[in-house]
């Protein structure tokens, strides 16, 4: 199977097929023929598995001992004190949040220095609290996508409608009629690639794929 087929089948991207074989989770063999990789149903099988594993949280590290020879309970009973600890930290979150909430404050009267402080204590200790602070950029990616594949779009759209106008102005110079819908065609395939790429940058901006790959 070529990799858009695993992609379909499985449900993960191609991008992050590609990153699991770099980390050594998966290693299809090469076709000797034309040097793509060719994907069986054995790497079907375990990119399920570690699709199912990272939608526990596994770490990939623990998945790679499971695949060394280490059970699957051993990697569990690791994983779940790992979940333990996230539970604990969400408990004090939970706490520090009720405590404001009881509070009735303003925020612009809130002091928040007070607070961070505690929280800096807290996390001295062990605690890890939820950070949302790297979606905030999230709004940023999409739009630079978006500005770039409209530039693109533009300008090829330009190229398009100046042959066009060169074709029509000097029809006597222009070329068969075969080669300018070729020379046409060209600028309008690199507008639908744009646009393709476009539409899959935004699927992984919302999926969080470079986020988690930088968890990984």
């Amino acid at each position: 199977m070529k990799i858009n087929e695993v992609e379909a089948q499985v449900g993960i991207t191609k991008k992050n097929i590609r990153f699991y074989e770099e980390q050594g989770l998966l290693s299809p063999r090469r076709n000797s023929e034309n040097g793509y990789r060719d994907y069986g149903e054995g790497e079907v099988a375990i990119l399920r598995q570690i699709k199912l594993m990272r939608k526990l949280g596994v770490p990939l590290e623990e998945i790679r001992r499971m695949q060394a020879g280490g059970t699957v309970a051993d990697g569990m009973r690791r994983h779940l004190v790992a979940l333990e600890r996230e539970r604990r930290d969400l408990e004090q979150s939970i706490q520090l949040c009720q405590s404001l909430k009881d509070r009735e404050v303003r925020l612009d009267t809130l002091d928040a220095a007070v607070l961070l402080e505690e929280m800096e204590r807290l996390e001295e200790g062990g605690t890890t609290f939820q950070d949302k602070q790297k979606n905030d950029t999230r709004p940023i990616r999409y739009a630079g996508a978006v500005v770039m594949a409209l530039l693109m779009t533009a300008l090829m759209a330009g190229i398009i409608v100046l042959m066009v106008w060169g074709f029509t102005a000097a029809p006597e110079d222009a070329p068969p009629l075969p080669l300018m819908g070729v020379l046409i065609a060209i600028p309008g395939v690199i507008i639908l690639g744009v646009l393709l790429a476009l539409y899959q940058r935004i699927r992984e901006i919302q999926k969080g794929e470079e986020d988690d790959a930088r968890n990984y």
